[in-house]
């Protein structure tokens, strides 16, 4: 059964579950796969398309996720600051997570 416009499902990647339908765009964890490359994402936990819903125990069998790889980059940096009040400590630090941006093209199940 191929993907209509109102269907989605919930998948995961990079130890996150995602709510998914074909295509938006997502900034997922870093993978390793080129620009304009694609990608299957097979581990889906759940499928809907209309009425029909499918939950897996714990995935879907046969359902696959096809999506289309756009770019790689950085998120905003987090900074962290400790402080210990008149103990003369203070400390920075900061943070910034790599992210691989995909296109989803399909939902199958």
């Amino acid at each position: 059964m191929q993907s209509q416009t109102n269907a989605y499902a919930v998948i995961k990647t990079g130890g996150k579950q995602y709510r998914i339908s074909a295509g938006e765009k997502l900034k997922i964890e870093q993978i390793t796969a080129d620009v304009g490359s694609e990608v299957v994402l097979d581990q889906v936990f759940m499928f809907a398309d209309g009425s029909n819903i499918k939950v897996g125990t714990p995935l879907v069998e046969g359902a696959k996720v096809t999506a289309t790889v756009i770019a790689h980059g950085r998120h905003d940096k987090v900074r962290i600051f400790k402080m210990r009040r008149r103990k003369h400590y203070q400390k920075h630090q900061g943070h910034r997570q790599n992210y691989t941006e995909i296109r989803i093209d399909g939902i199958s199940a």
